[in-house]
């Protein structure tokens, strides 16, 4: 028997947990028409086959029609679930570990053009910030059927064979009715605390009448909303003890805030540059105060952290739930004395930020979460060894060079620079963001377990590459800023990377030109603006930053707006002269023939990149293929079979920025689909 504390049992009530290690309630969005198909199911079952001890699905699964979803999540309301989460079940089953469901009505949370046009709900007209829908305030009747809603969808979980339930409490109707903020209510359901939480009980009672007293229900609940004149610390922790007192819980999984606006939610769930594990003393404070299960997971995205919450006694089960969407085995590692493997979660939010814009969550670091199905985590070992040479070691040619070693092969990559990283290691230069070099060092790190070969300070040329006599050359070098976009004044503009690097001196009066939408723009400004510098953002665009993405544009904008950058909209830059010992540029707007002007001392444009590609048309002559991709065989999973020059004596791809400017997460899968049949 282990002695590290993340591999002891737990007992639930009745249920056994083989281990401390958890993956709390998410959604995902990748249910097919509001059920939890086989993309969902391979999704889940690939971390129960590693060893995870319990599974939560569904963040949150609906229990009526009128909590229509804003994003795909599962129906908990329709009775063609059952069969779905059953097959789910009894697949995580085979792995002994646990599976439960979060079950909630979203309340005020939602929109009423969504779905069938229903009224939104709530004990109060208030209106969420987030989701701006002004809901109805709830009648008797509502109350009374959203309860027997919530049975019915318990009463679905448990014929699917499912461990347990959870009923969702943070933002969603129930705590709604907690909230002096959010339940202007008279009568039973509204004023003390009591009465607050009499919706909850009400539902707990009609619920353990369908379940029955064994299975497991447990409340992931807000336990201070930080907000004034919302649910208190003490508030919080008297309703701690009467969930454990009212005999129909059997656990609490515990957060602290609120998530009303995209700032509130990031501090729930805390993303890259924020502080690692910041509610897990408070976790540990309602534990140490009910004494009854305690569940919490708030960026505990490494296993030192997950170790202490349990040896320290602070939780009872520990959710690392992102770190298990950057690497499903976390388990499977800890039990091999292999934890340096784990592949680390970086805080890019990747995942969640996606799914509040419409898409499935994906992984920037690991590119088969989500694709189980056609891009499995295990990369399978070639039938012949070739000798695959690599240009450039960002993420892309490194993840190329991990995935072509692991395949067996004899791998060579060329780099100009002293280091790996790209992009990456100059975006990992900004303190906020420095969590990003994981992404080059774990890859770095298993390229040299694996036995790759890296030529460094190696400017390589066509004859370089042919001197190496490969049988498959990759192309991975990335791309340089792009800033030729105006009508005049060209030369007089400096890119993000010229004042990230250091390459330009900064100025004190500067306007910053983001025509891009991504992260550059914004180090650019964080470190302009930290020099003293005062600084415009202009896009044409009518959302800010549009490639960043909520979540992870909020410690961004505390930054920026703490020292008084001015976001400009809808206008954009058309020209730069200069103008005595400044630069004049010229405003111009997509909306009409208007023009404005700013005298600042330096324009900086954020406009992508272009691709470093001369190398790559310097060899395509003598490639097999051309260059060319079947992009057919590349979406099944095929290997590349393109010849068009019977004399070519190797094939030849690009991946990356060095086809076209995108983002770390296509460049890293790019290269993993291409090469997993290399």
């Amino acid at each position: 028997m282990s002695s590290d504390p993340l591999l002891q049992p737990y007992q639930l009530k009745h249920l056994t947990l083989k281990n401390r290690l958890m993956i709390t309630s998410h959604e995902p969005a990748y249910p097919e028409d509001g059920m939890p198909k086989e993309r969902y199911r391979a999704y889940h079952v690939e971390r129960a086959r590693a060893g995870v001890a319990l599974t939560m699905t569904a963040g949150s699964a609906s229990v009526a029609r009128d909590s229509p979803p804003v994003f795909n999540n599962v129906l908990a309301w329709k009775d063609e679930v059952v069969g779905w989460m059953k097959e789910l079940t009894d697949a995580c089953h085979e792995h002994d570990c646990a599976v439960m469901i979060q079950l909630t009505h979203l309340g005020r949370r939602t929109r009423w053009d969504k779905a069938d046009w229903l009224p939104v709900v709530s004990p109060s007209h208030e209106r969420e910030a987030s989701h701006k829908a002004f809901p109805k305030k709830a009648e008797d009747w509502d109350i009374s059927r959203i309860i027997e809603d919530y049975a019915d969808a318990a009463e679905r979980m448990k014929a699917a064979g499912l461990d347990g339930i959870e009923l969702q409490a943070y933002g969603h109707l129930m705590d709604q009715f907690w909230s002096p903020l959010t339940n202007e209510l008279d009568g039973p359901y509204g004023g003390s605390l009591e009465n607050r939480l009499r919706f909850t009980f009400d539902t707990l009672k009609a619920i353990r009448a369908r379940v029955g007293d064994e299975f497991i229900v447990g409340v992931r609940y807000t336990g201070d909303e930080d907000l004034p004149g919302g649910i208190t610390r003490e508030e919080g922790l008297e309703i701690s003890r009467r969930l454990k007192d009212s005999g129909m819980v059997d656990f609490l999984n515990v957060v602290k805030g609120h998530i009303d606006t995209d700032a509130g939610l990031t501090d729930v769930i805390p993303v890259q540059g924020m502080r690692s594990a910041p509610h897990l003393d408070f976790a540990g404070e309602i534990r140490a105060a009910t004494q009854f299960p305690t569940f919490h997971a708030a960026k505990i995205q490494d296993v030192a952290t997950a170790r202490h919450a349990i040896a320290e006694g602070k939780l009872d089960m520990v959710g690392m739930t992102r770190a298990h969407m950057a690497d499903p085995h976390i388990v499977a590692k800890i039990m091999r004395g292999e934890e340096e493997r784990i592949r680390p979660c970086v805080g890019a939010n990747y995942c969640l930020d996606r799914i509040y814009q419409g898409g499935m969550a994906l992984c920037l670091h690991n590119p088969s979460t989500g694709r189980e199905l056609e891009m499995p985590h295990e990369i399978t070992k070639a039938d012949a060894s070739r000798r695959v040479v690599i240009v450039g070691a960002g993420p892309a040619g490194l993840e190329a060079a991990r995935v072509a070693a692991e395949r067996g092969h004899e791998v060579i990559v060329h780099e100009a620079a002293n280091d790996p990283g790209g992009q990456v290691r100059l975006t990992a230069q900004s303190k906020r963001r420095h969590e990003m070099i994981q992404l080059i060092q774990w890859r770095f790190a298993e390229c040299e377990r694996l036995g790759v070969s890296f030529r460094f300070n190696s400017y390589a040329d066509a004859d370089t590459i042919r001197a190496e006599q490969p049988d498959v050359v990759v192309i991975a070098t990335g791309g340089l800023p792009h800033t030729e976009v105006l009508a005049a004044g060209d030369n007089l503009v400096v890119s993000s990377w010229d004042i990230l690097s250091g390459d330009a001196r900064p100025g004190s009066n500067v306007l910053i030109y983001d025509d891009a939408g991504d992260y550059a723009a914004l180090q650019a400004a964080e470190t302009l603006a930290a020099g003293g510098a005062k600084v415009e953002i202009m896009t044409r665009d009518r959302n800010f930053s549009s490639e960043v993405m909520a979540m992870s544009l909020t410690p961004a904008l505390r930054e920026l707006q703490a020292r008084d950058v001015t976001f400009t909209v809808l206008w954009k830059l058309t020209g730069v002269a200069k103008a005595g010992n400044g630069l004049v540029a010229t405003i111009g707007s997509d909306y009409g023939d208007f023009t404005r002007e700013r005298h600042v001392d330096q324009v900086v444009v954020n406009h992508g990149t272009r691709p470093l590609d001369d190398i790559y048309f310097d060899l395509r002559d003598g490639s097999s293929n051309q260059g060319e991709v079947d992009y057919e065989a590349l979406i099944a999973g095929e290997p590349q079979r393109v010849a068009r020059n019977p004399d070519g004596t190797y094939q030849l791809f690009r991946i990356g920025d060095a086809v076209a400017a995108r983002n770390t997460h296509a460049a890293i899968y790019d290269a993993l689909r291409l090469v997993r049949t290399v």
